[in-house]
């Protein structure tokens, strides 16, 4: 069976729902969004603190593993990628951090005109519907809510802060303002305490609308192509194998390991892959796959001598006070993420920018292996725990299939730790999480560093341990970058596949750059200016 319509997407994540929303606003565009997954309407993706939940739950995780990272000592990383509508947004924490504007400024300087960050910053505003209200820099009455949580932060939080002053590093009030260097509370994607993700504000009013056709497990396959114009996408469900016709563009939205995927399963990829595995070659494009990115994290914990979030949701009376709270108003600690401080901070005084982000999280899990771990089942005892990553590593890794079967999984190589100044800012952050906790008013209440433990001291040391606990902070990015010559990227400025016509990728594969922070804005924003593009190119008459 063959349907048409104006553009078909491949993914209902962080971008496809934003895409759908947008291309389907005049009321007459047809709009097919497909997705691998099923519903997102399961109580753990809506409850804020839920997500820990959702980590290892096949049904609704794509549960990845990469090859063996030299850098981490041979160990594999477990990344958990959303297959649910919303996607990764669906199972993240929602943190929402844009990044600094550095960043942005970068991305145009590779040759990406239009994505500076006065270029890209009208798009973070116009997704915002911030409880800061309308301003030069956030915006009210868009799709997507960001909740200030400052008031509602645990108690921890501001000592975490007064600490980070005492060290000399700025407050920043709002870490999302062109000027958010420092410790402070992160914002977060929520409404009435409930996850807003973008299935939740951009596709469900759409779907409301009538203009977009929702396909869930739907599984795509290849892109359909007459000559070198992508026509539409194959796709399999129940069973059964489907074609889907777009008459004007097809869009991939499947993430950073997704849409590379299928890139190649469709004959856009390195000739040297492709062709021993029997898959025709459209165009020998080398940067498929290529240049991956990630933020790579550590942890480290701390015992109490005063209550911290443990104390309330450990106990069962603490669950079921934290239960009712909920349940009268949507708030307490199960209407927020345990990311609830933190910041950006250069790791020494020669650092010619930020370079360092910090986690502040109220909570501690150190006597369950993490595939256990519930964020409604903590230690019994007081703890928190302090975490960063490097906002800007400069490894790059890679993926590529190892099948012409769209249902194997690609071969994942992140190259964490690959570069000398990647090592020499995970020792950095060593030394800034140590030197946190060593300073008042912080050291006031610890009684104990737990993990990794008082007895390991100097960098060698501490380099070892990062080495053999450090992970992934699920923000893989970059699979199909963005710049000018198809030698070395994928897509073009305006977001086509070079060496194609009608195909276009949108989503976090296509930053040039990891952005520093969480990757869940950006992408947001990545779509809603790709979102402009395609209908501005489709006003004009544009061919792409």
């Amino acid at each position: 069976m063959t349907e048409e319509f104006d553009y078909v997407i491949v993914g209902a994540g962080t971008a496809g729902c934003v895409l759908a929303n947008r291309l389907s606003a005049d009321g007459k565009t047809r709009v097919l969004l497909l997705e691998a997954g099923g519903s997102d309407q399961i109580v753990w993706i809506q409850l804020p603190i839920g997500y820990g939940r959702t980590f290892f739950d096949r049904q609704i995780n794509w549960m990845y593993d990469t090859q063996p990272v030299p850098g981490l000592g041979g160990r594999e990383s477990y990344w958990p990628r959303g297959k649910v509508i919303g996607g990764s947004g669906s199972i993240n924490a929602m943190v929402h951090v844009r990044g600094q504007p550095h960043d942005f400024e970068d991305w145009a300087a590779l040759g990406n005109q239009g994505w500076g960050w006065d270029d890209v910053l009208p798009y973070f505003v116009k997704a915002e519907d911030h409880d800061l209200g309308e301003g030069r820099y956030h915006g009210a009455g868009g799709p997507q809510h960001v909740t200030e949580i400052s008031a509602k932060a645990h108690p921890l939080s501001r000592t975490f802060i007064e600490t980070g002053k005492a060290l000399g590093l700025p407050f920043a009030a709002d870490l999302n303002s062109p000027n958010g260097e420092g410790v402070g509370i992160y914002q977060i994607n929520t409404r009435h305490g409930r996850r807003a993700s973008t299935a939740n504000e951009y596709l469900r009013p759409a779907l409301r609308k009538g203009g977009v056709t929702l396909r869930t497990k739907s599984h795509a396959t290849r892109i359909l192509f007459e000559g070198t114009r992508a026509t539409g996408i194959a796709y399999q469900r129940g069973g059964k194998t489907f074609e889907a016709r777009a008459t004007r563009e097809v869009i991939l939205s499947g993430g950073s390991i997704n849409s590379p995927q299928l890139l190649s399963l469709s004959g856009i990829g390195d000739a040297a892959v492709l062709k021993p595995l029997g898959i025709d070659v459209l165009v020998d494009a080398k940067a498929v796959g290529r240049n991956l990115q990630d933020h790579l994290a550590i942890s480290y914990f701390y015992k109490t001598r005063v209550p911290t979030l443990n104390d309330e949701l450990r106990p069962l009376w603490g669950k079921i006070k934290a239960g009712l709270h909920y349940a009268w108003n949507r708030g307490g600690p199960l209407s927020m993420s345990v990311n609830q401080g933190g910041g950006f901070v250069r790791s020494g005084p020669d650092a010619p920018r930020v370079n360092l982000q910090l986690y502040f999280s109220p909570v501690s899990y150190t006597q369950t292996p993490l595939s256990e771990r519930k964020l409604l089942n903590p230690d019994p005892f007081s703890a928190f725990l302090l975490s960063f990553n490097s906002c800007r590593p400069t490894s790059r890794g890679h993926l590529q299939i190892t099948s012409a079967d769209p249902f194997e999984y690609p071969s994942i190589q992140p190259n964490y730790l690959s570069t000398q100044l990647d090592i020499d800012e995970a020792i950095a952050g060593n030394r800034m999480l140590r030197s946190i906790a060593n300073t008042a008013p912080l050291s006031d209440i610890i009684t104990e560093e737990l993990v990794p433990g008082a007895h390991l001291q100097g960098d060698e040391a501490l380099l070892e341990d990062f080495r053999n606990r450090a992970d992934t902070v699920y923000h893989p990015s970059c699979t199909c970058m963005m710049g000018p010559d198809p030698a070395t990227s994928v897509v073009d400025a305006r977001l086509r596949v070079h060496g194609v016509q009608g195909l276009r990728v949108v989503d976090a594969s296509v930053f040039p750059t990891i952005t520093s922070g969480n990757i869940n804005a950006p992408t947001v924003m990545v779509a809603e200016k790709g979102a402009a593009m395609i209908l501005e190119d489709r006003a004009s008459h544009a061919l792409i």
